[in-house]
């Protein structure tokens, strides 16, 4: 007997696949946001002459890129709960994807600064920047400029890894098309849907990472 496709289900639960879009959207946002913070403080600790500071930061990154993400989730939803506060599912899953991303990102971020010239660094103080303006105008931006794009792979990463917290019952696009195939049984159409849906947001987001490339850095090349 041929497999017959009804993917009117999808269209008459396009509702359900929205709501679930824009967790996921909302939650990749933030972790992008929140992760760059935390790279950004891990890089300058793992640049840092302290040594304490700076095996502190490497043993951080080391700990995340040596898990698989969905242990990190398990354990900051029912490890930290069972020991504190309990957190809720999206709470959670946030605290997961940041956590993750800072590590990823302090060694992207780490590599950008390195890559920035001491001279440049001494050609600013000499114009009388201070350090708050040196490290924000001379050492970051130029560093940014230099990572992006292994900076912007690893955003879309995350996008794509935001699909793991369906684990934990948070209503992203993954468990609301889990949900929806529970509710039909009808996986093809189903998985379908959620991988084309993946794809655009993958898409979407390297066409406006791209925009905001152009908008950015286009003013001048670092090396």
């Amino acid at each position: 007997m041929g497999y017959r496709f009804q993917f009117q289900v999808i269209w008459e639960n396009w509702d359900l696949l929205l709501a679930g879009v824009g967790l996921t959207l909302q939650l990749s946002a933030l972790a992008i946001v929140l992760g760059l913070l935390v790279g950004i403080v891990g890089a300058l600790c793992r640049t840092s002459g302290n040594r304490y500071v700076s095996l502190l930061a490497a043993a951080y990154v080391e700990a995340i890129r040596n898990t698989p993400f969905l242990v990190q989730l398990l354990f900051i939803f029912f490890g930290i709960s069972s020991s504190g506060p309990r957190l809720g599912s999206t709470l959670a899953a946030l605290l997961a994807l940041t956590i993750n991303f800072g590590a990823y990102a302090t060694e992207i971020i780490r590599a950008g600064i390195q890559s920035i010239d001491h001279s440049q660094i001494e050609a600013g103080m000499s114009l009388g920047l201070n350090r708050r303006q040196v490290f924000r105008l001379v050492v970051l931006k130029p560093a940014i400029a230099n990572i992006y794009s292994a900076l912007t792979s690893q955003m879309v990463l995350l996008l794509l890894l935001s699909s793991v917290v369906s684990q934990i019952s948070a209503k992203e696009l993954t468990f609301m098309g889990n949900f929806l195939r529970s509710r039909t049984f009808r996986d093809f159409e189903v998985y379908f849907a959620l991988a084309l849906i993946y794809v655009a947001l993958a898409l979407g987001f390297k066409l406006l990472a791209q925009l905001c490339h152009r908008r950015l850095f286009t003013f001048t090349r670092y090396i």
